[in-house]
This record gives structure tokens, sequence and C-alpha cells, in this order.
């Protein structure tokens, strides 16, 4: 497969992850697993498609992205995402709820599992299309 073709389905992968994202969070199902960390887990795995799409190799790719979410995790007991959210400026929230705003260790382990599956549906994708 070219570059070119290579960088379009990484771009269509993190648009649909996007749209999966955003679909986890307007309906309720009544299982914490799918209401909550469902969108942990599509949000690490957008930040890999994101990193795939701009080059980085698989592993590259899900080190960094687990490096990213988990600083993005830790940031939040800072508190200052939690202050952003209370601003008067709509794009500030916005950035807050982004952020998130309460630390789990539940959310760690969601993205851990979101940036495990993307990967290995990668290096799965990667051998089919080699053989």
């Amino acid at each position: 497969m070219t570059p070119l073709a290579l960088r379009w389905g990484w771009l269509l992968c993190t648009l649909g992850i996007i749209a999966a994202g955003i679909l986890s969070r307007v309906g309720r199902t009544g299982f914490v697993v799918v209401d909550k960390y469902l969108g942990d887990a599509l949000y690490a795995a957008m930040v890999y498609a994101l990193l795939r799409l701009v080059g980085r190799a698989r592993a590259a790719a899900a080190g960094c992205a687990l490096v990213v979410m988990t600083g993005m995790e830790v940031f939040q007991l800072t508190g200052i995402p939690a202050e952003m959210l209370g601003s008067g400026n709509w794009a500030v929230r916005i950035c807050a709820r982004l952020l998130g705003v309460q630390f789990g260790w539940l959310d760690l382990v969601a993205y851990g599992v979101g940036i495990a599956v993307i990967f290995f549906v990668d290096a799965r994708r990667t051998r089919v299309e080699l053989t």
C-alpha cells in the first residue's frame, strides 16, 4: 500500500473513532463500561491513529499515545482543568472537557485497552497486507 493510501486510511480511521466516541456519549446503556470507559478507550485510540497518520511507527505510536494519555490524566490532579471548567470563556471550558477534570485509575486502564486494541488491529492488518 502506498504511503498516501496509508495516510488516507488513518485519516478515515481517526474520523471513524471520533464519530464512535461522540456516539458513545450521546446515549446511555446503563453499563458503566460502555457509558464511561468506551469513550476513554476511543479517545486513546484516536491519539494512536493521529500518531500513525503523521507517520509514527506502530510501537512508537503506542508508546507516545500511552505517555500522552497518562500525562493528561495526571495533569487532572493539579486542579487546573477543573478551574478551567468554571471559566466564562466557552473555548476554555471545551478544553477542560477534552482534558478531563477528575483523575481516575480506571481511565488509565481504559486508555491502555484502547491503545492495545488499535495496536493489535493495526499489527494484524499489516500482516494481512504483507501476505
